[in-house]
């Protein structure tokens, strides 16, 4: 597995034990001739062990334990409907790509495609990413998952069911899981969504509205992730400049 297995280790931290790491042992073991799922456990216990013991070292959200929930909470999503969808497929892909450069989203899709083949508990690995995952890489995460189950150009109601399911078990709000949600449709009234506000919100109601979601949404909350996956977070805050400039408009601010 060489290098394989040094990308794998290179950047995970909570996301080597628990559910999630179950997923991955399930994954590689379903390319990796020769791949004993034994070993993999006993280094989870190793590793959940060690955590226990030294948790302010280890309890860190690094880069890799966010590319390993994108894969994992993505293959939920992409096969709630029933189906799994060649442009869903290809979303996660380039979307992967544009992150992370060749070789490391070539790795990425290739454990993908063997989680995906694996019954995993959205509820479980969700409890796993709330207690190590700060609240702005989680809503991050939601994002992402919008943005795949849009890459059909059809989001079908199963699939809003299930991401409105994990927001809950990641503990996003209502209001934040409108705002992202609105993020990915035309419909009117969707830039008072985006503002969490309502249409009949005052003028200097919207400013306010601007001004926090501004700070919630800004990618420097998210550096710690590594430059690579600030390109998402700079999608979502352009939303927020969006709504606001389409709002100013209405309203000749």
């Amino acid at each position: 597995m060489g290098n394989f297995t040094k990308w794998l280790g290179a950047g995970l931290g909570f996301t080597f034990g628990g559910p999630i790491g179950a997923a991955i042992g399930f994954a590689i073991g379903s390319f990796v001739d020769g791949f004993e799922a034994d070993v993999f456990k006993q280094e989870q216990i190793d590793y959940n062990r060690d955590r226990t013991n030294n948790n302010s070292e280890n309890s860190n959200t690094q880069s890799g334990d966010f590319e390993m929930s994108l894969l994992v909470l993505a293959s939920v999503v992409i096969k709630s409907d029933g189906k799994i969808d060649q442009r869903e497929l290809n979303f996660v892909r380039s979307q992967f790509l544009s992150m992370y450069g060749k070789e490391r989203a070539n790795n990425a899709f290739k454990l993908f495609k063997g989680i995906v083949k694996k019954d995993v508990s959205a509820r479980q690995v969700c409890i796993q990413i709330r207690e190590h995952m700060s609240h702005a890489s989680r809503l991050q995460l939601l994002h992402f998952l919008f943005g795949i189950a849009k890459a059909d150009e059809f989001v079908s109601q199963s699939e809003v069911d299930e991401i409105k399911k994990i927001a809950g078990y990641l503990y996003i709000n209502q209001n934040d899981y409108e705002s992202i949600k609105a993020m990915f449709y035309d419909a009117s009234g969707n830039a008072y969504k985006i503002l969490e506000i309502d249409k009949s919100a005052s003028n200097d109601d919207v400013k306010a509205a601007y001004r926090k979601m501004v700070k919630k949404y800004h990618p420097d909350k998210l550096r710690d992730l590594g430059e690579e996956h600030l390109k998402g977070a700079k999608e979502k805050f352009q939303s927020i400049q969006d709504a606001y400039e389409k709002i100013k408009s209405e309203r000749d601010l």
